[in-house]
């Protein structure tokens, strides 16, 4: 299938350009183009293999592990039109006629050219090994390359029904994809033939550290093996390797590397040696009148396959083509990146190891934090750095590796601020010239020279220069730039304050526009209000607030929802599901424990696990058996999965406590029972304390009562205890149970209705202000408290257990099992005691572990 995107012909004298490639580098040659008024001159017609216009395959990872597609398109196919460009998406150049200056498509296209440009890219590897192909042409079914968005939509889409996956390659291409497939819920293997994961970037201390932390996060390992076999059975059951062992699996991904894609060069009669042969203006060696640029040039001996060098090459490119620099040459890239890969910051640059005697090397290691830096330093000067899960000072070695800056004398300077710059001043200290943005190549000078073009704030230079819009590791140093480069003058970016970024309204402007308009689904808020319409990215966010305002009015979309919400359940890394049910104040019973047991029994749940917020966690449930685990328990859900109020923590109180001024264990209870399950922007802990020594830990939760005696409550918001700590601060005391229990339920609505997305209480309470809240809530001078008190009564009445889905499904396959996990479970069995079956056991059997108690 093809399209073709033109504007109507138009008679000038214009030259014509063709442009055989629309990815990343043919692409940014004609922006490039463009940029020096390419459009005066040229009349530019783009091929492209795929019907898309040009997205960052950097990101198809991203779009892997589930993320919108459209969110990785860097020119939508309106881009061609409104800058004049013939665009033929989906047809493959099969020969360039050098003599007649005419290239000939798949589809039957023939297009004279005067000047040619051709950015054919690279192609997936796959090496020699039995059982990949059905034949020449059709890879065995389960088999994958990664390399375009088509792989992608169809790996996500395979892996949507299989469990295990196993990636061919330990590069940075291999890790992607294993993350995504693992977040996907697939059990994942990454097999690299060498020792070392990313060798092309690390060394093999700092590649044993970064398996160790992929290994952490769920993804298996297995370095030296060399896959020799698919194995299938139809479709693919298994890879063997040369050491006679073997891994099961139903689908396999070949992220063995890269070739550079130069048939079209080999049939036009250009000389190609590993890519085709380049001069110093990135002009074919044989044909002055054709330029190649990307991973087929070959420059000096030399083939990039990373982004920044793709756009240097395209610079001089567009320099030399359209004469604004007819003495523009490229003379190769010194090679550094700075990537996120698996969830992890890595940057590298220059050499690895030390080569001559002479030599510095400088190196730290914290294997447990999942850290490594080193530098290899040559006659005063860097010419190689290695960072590995802290790059907070890859922007000075870069410029240092680049321009041969002076090193300080103590090197460990390099590695780590001793009382250094500030951001802003180390922004100011940076050469224009050094590259902020690999993924998009974006320099300090693009960055300052889009603030000083008039654009000033964060989001908008982002938007402008796509610089943070990659992997996203630099977005702290372009904030750091932008603020610099604004002198304090920085703009709020408007859409900073949007409920969510698809429409252009904050939080009580679209509150209103929902109820004057009577939108109760996601899609008719989409139709009525979105510009751009649908985004993916928004739907969570409009879903709770829906339900916020409409309560049982609410028109649930299940598309609107995703995993945890749609099973009411925690999915874990192996793809199995947390439960907890509902302990109210953390006070149960004996049938209640009994239940629980049985309940681990009959399923063969292989972890119990008492909570911080005095619940019991029911680890390793399967998808399939979430409904009948729901119904045995009894017990309503405990929301430990949701953006929603989930818990309130208790102490003993007065019952048994001697030092009791307040009956927090009922308060608890009671809290806890009233508004249970309610949504809000971000989760709710609670706690209440029956005295100031705050055993229940109420300072720091989201909303703490305590007891301070004579039956008066102290009633704490804005705490938090997690990542983030914070005392919360005291919004009131009250006297009577029945008062601290209202006070909790007005904050929360009004937390409920005027919270960001996402934003937790310990953000939202300085936010607003204490004594602003403690104007509204408590002295009510606005008269607002009325109306929240209602509309949280409101809300109370519409709530229905969600676990009550388990005997009537919404949909077939709510809890269908697509991922048939099998053995199970992934996850030990630890007892609490010496009885039972041991102290480090599997549901199926004793694990080869043994001895000390776990």
């Amino acid at each position: 299938m093809s399209t073709t995107v033109s504007m109507a012909n138009q008679s000038d004298e214009r030259l014509e350009l063709v442009v055989v490639g629309n990815g990343m580098a043919g692409a940014r040659a004609v922006e490039e183009i463009l940029a020096r008024g390419g459009a005066s001159r040229f009349r530019i017609t783009m091929f492209g293999d795929e019907p898309y216009g040009n997205y960052n395959r950097i990101m198809l990872s991203h779009v892997l592990a589930g993320d919108d597609a459209d969110e990785i398109f860097l020119n939508p196919l309106e881009w061609y039109t409104e800058n004049d460009i013939t665009l033929h998406a989906g047809v493959r150049v099969v020969r360039v006629d050098r003599f007649a200056r005419k290239v000939f498509g798949d589809d039957g296209t023939t297009v004279g050219y005067d000047k040619l440009i051709i950015a054919t890219g690279s192609r997936t590897f796959f090496p020699p090994m039995d059982g990949m192909w059905v034949d020449d042409r059709t890879l065995t079914p389960g088999v994958f390359g990664f390399r375009t968005l088509d792989d992608t939509t169809a790996m996500a889409e395979y892996a949507g029904e299989h469990r295990a996956a196993v990636v061919i390659g330990g590069g940075l291409l291999g890790l992607e994809a294993a993350y995504g497939l693992q977040r996907q819920g697939l059990e994942v293997h990454v097999v690299q033939s060498g020792p070392v994961l990313m060798n092309q970037q690390l060394d093999e201390e700092a590649g044993a550290i970064l398996r160790k932390v992929v290994e952490r996060i769920g993804i298996q390992v297995h370095t030296g093996k060399r896959t020799t076999a698919v194995r299938s059975h139809g479709t693919v059951s298994g890879v063997l390797f040369a050491d006679g062992s073997a891994i099961d699996c139903d689908m396999v991904v070949v992220t063995a590397g890269i070739r550079p894609s130069v048939g079209l060069g080999v049939v036009s009669g250009l000389t190609v040696e590993r890519a085709i042969v380049t001069d110093d203006q990135m002009r074919s060696v044989d044909d002055p009148d054709i330029y190649v640029v990307g991973e087929c040039a070959q420059h000096r001996g030399e083939v990039y396959g990373l982004v920044a060098p793709l756009w240097e090459q395209a610079t001089v490119l567009a320099d030399h083509i359209t004469g604004a620099d007819p003495k523009a040459a490229y003379h190769g890239s010194r090679m550094a990146t700075k990537l996120k890969v698996a969830g992890v910051d890595v940057a590298s640059m220059g050499i690895k190891h030390p080569q001559r005697e002479d030599d510095e090397f400088v190196r730290f290691a914290e294997p447990k934090r999942g850290v490594y830096k080193s530098v290899v330093i040559r006659e005063g000067k860097l010419v190689g750095a290695t960072l590995l899960g802290d790059v907070g000072k890859v922007a000075f070695l870069t410029q240092s590796f680049d321009r041969g800056l002076p090193l300080p004398e103590e090197r460990v300077e390099l590695l780590f601020e001793l009382a250094g710059p500030s951001g802003e001043q180390g922004a100011a200290e940076m050469d224009d010239s050094v590259q902020v943005c690999n993924c998009n190549g974006v320099s300090k000078g693009d960055l300052v020279a889009c603030v000083r073009g008039g654009t000033k704030s964060v989001g908008g230079v982002m938007g402008a220069t796509r610089a943070g819009k990659g992997c996203g590791a630099c977005k702290a140093l372009v904030r750091d730039i932008v603020e610099w480069a604004a002198g304090g003058d920085v703009e709020v970016d408007q859409s900073a304050s949007w409920y969510v970024p698809s429409i252009p309204l904050e939080k009580p402007a679209l509150m209103a526009a929902i109820r004057d308009r009577a939108l109760r689904s996601v899609s008719s808020v989409f139709a009525e209000l979105a510009p751009d319409g649908e985004d993916a990215g928004s739907k969570m966010a409009l879903a709770s607030l829906l339900k916020v305002i409409w309560n049982g009015e609410y028109i649930d979309e299940r598309d609107a929802r995703f995993i945890n919400d749609r099973v009411h359940a925690n999915i874990q890394r192996d793809g199995t599901f947390s439960v907890v049910p509902q302990v109210a104040g953390g006070v149960t019973s004996a049938a209640q424990l009994r239940r629980i047991a049985d309940v681990a029994d009959k399923y063969d749940i292989p972890m119990l696990k008492i909570t911080g917020g005095q619940r019991i966690d029911l680890l390793g449930v399967r998808k399939q058996d979430l409904p009948a685990v729901w119904a045995d328990l009894d017990m309503p859900s405990g929301y430990a999965y949701g953006k929603s109020f989930r818990t309130v923590k208790t102490c003993v109180g007065t019952d048994f406590c001697r030092f009791g001024l307040g009956d927090s264990t009922q308060l608890g209870v009671d809290i806890e029972q009233r508004y249970k399950g309610l949504d809000s922007p971000a989760k709710m802990k609670l706690a209440v304390a029956g005295c100031p020594r705050n055993c229940s830990e109420a300072l720091v939760k989201d909303v703490g009562v305590v007891a301070v005696g004579e039956d008066r409550w102290e009633v704490y918001v804005g705490g938090a205890a997690g990542a983030s700590v914070r005392k919360g601060d005291l919004l009131a005391t009250v006297r009577g149970r029945d008062e601290a229990l209202r006070l909790t339920g007005t904050f929360i609505q009004f937390y409920r209705e005027n919270g960001r997305w996402l934003e937790r209480s310990y953000d939202f309470v300085p936010r607003v202000g204490l004594e602003q809240l403690k104007a509204l809530l408590v002295e009510d001078r606005e008269g607002i408290v009325a109306g929240l008190n209602e509309r949280m009564q409101a809300a109370i009445d519409a709530y229905r257990d969600p676990w009550l889905e388990g005997r009537e499904p919404l949909t077939s396959g709510q809890f269908a099992n697509s991922l048939p996990l099998i053995p199970l479970p992934q996850v030990p069995v630890r007892n609490g005691s010496s009885g039972g079956r041991g102290p480090f056991t599997s549901a199926h059997g004793t694990a080869e572990q043994s001895g000390t108690q776990t």
